[in-house]
This record gives C-alpha cells, structure tokens and sequence, in this order.
C-alpha cells in the first residue's frame, strides 16, 4: 500500500479493509480465474477507498504490481473508485456507497437463476453505507428468499452517522440472516467467521476495527 500516495487516496477507508480482504483472498474466495462462471464473485462496495484492495490483488498476482505506482494516475488503470472494465478480477466499478449490497443481492440471484449453486457471492461495506436505504431492502430481501451463497462483510469503524442500538448483526438476524461480530485484525477470527456454515440463509461478518476519527 506504501508504493500508493496522493492527497485523494482515503487512507482510513483503506487500511481499515486490509485484514478483511487479505484473509478472503487469501484463504475463503475462489477466484483466480475471473473469466471462469464458477468462480467466486467479490463486489466491493466500499469502492472510495481502494488501496488495500489493489494491494492485496497485486498480491495475489490477479494484477501487475507495477501498476500500483501509478495509483490515481491519469492513465492508470487504478483509479480512486475500481473500474470492472479496467482491472482484471474486479467485479463491479463502486465507490458511491450503498450499491455494493444490492448489487451483491442481484449477483446472488442470477446465479441461482442460472442454475449455478457453487460459487459464493461476497460483499464487503462500511457500517457508514447503512445511512443509505438501499441496504435495508437489500438485507430484508436477502434474508426472505433465503440467498445462502450471498455473504456481506461489514467493516465497522464507527463512522454510521446515528450507530446502530443492538449492535449492527442484530440488524442482519433480525432479517433472517446468519451474522457474527468479530476482531476486524485477528485474521483466525475473521476465517472463523467467514467459514461458519449458514444453511438456508445469508450471512454477515460484522468485522470491528478501531474507530475512523
């Protein structure tokens, strides 16, 4: 992440996703063939922070480290907000918070339409997009069609503008879904988290890490 630098990079939206992602693409997702229908598919809806998650494909070879240099660059393939008709293995272009779920929920939906129950859909937002009413209705209908491959990880830094009374899983269990809280840095327990089973419902990991401001 040190090789990326500018005054527009949201340094904290970043950092605070590094564990997160290291240990999904690390040890959970399939998907080092993007091109493959039955790979796992990462939507990153927390898309204006993308320095760990650039860092983190470079390092799993899915893109050129070379081009972290010419992060935010105005012929870089990297800019501020990922770009899917750029960067290999990148899902969706994101960065305006509240899309990345309901994108998520429609990813999950049309592979169950095409018959296709292997791969995992996952997701990762801040606990701040829950200011936006598309979540909500991305989480009440997850959980009353029952999308068990869909997965949402939350990276809580305390920025939400009102918080959430009951703890942000609650939210989740409370639409049906399988959710736990964990320690957004201790990487066992984020594993932990990502491969508890959930039959017959979707699943959140609500990973805590210190507070933005």
């Amino acid at each position: 992440m040190g090789r990326m630098t500018g005054a527009e990079k949201h340094g904290p939206a970043a950092t605070s996703t590094l564990d997160a992602l290291w240990v999904l693409y690390e040890r959970v997702l399939r998907v080092a063939d993007p091109t493959d229908p039955g790979r796992d598919r990462f939507l990153l809806s927390k898309g204006h922070g993308p320095m760990a998650y650039y860092a983190v494909l470079a390092a799993k070879g899915l893109l050129p480290e070379e081009w972290l240099d010419g992060f935010g660059g105005y012929h870089s393939p990297l800019g501020h907000h990922p770009d899917r008709t750029l960067i290999p293995g990148v899902e969706i272009g994101s960065g305006s918070l509240g899309h990345g779920l309901p994108l998520a929920v429609g990813t999950a939906l049309g592979l169950r339409a095409q018959g296709l129950t292997g791969p995992a859909v996952w997701t990762l937002l801040g606990d701040a997009e829950f200011d936006e009413g598309s979540n909500h209705e991305a989480v009440a209908y997850a959980g009353a069609v029952a999308l068990d491959r869909l997965h949402a990880v939350v990276i809580d830094n305390s920025s939400a503008t009102h918080g959430w009374t009951g703890g942000i899983a609650a939210r989740f269990e409370a639409a049906g879904w399988s959710a736990v809280t964990v320690d957004g840095r201790d990487h066992q327990a984020l594993y932990a988290a990502f491969s508890t089973e959930h039959p017959g419902r979707p699943h959140a990991v609500v990973a805590r890490v210190e507070p933005k401001n």
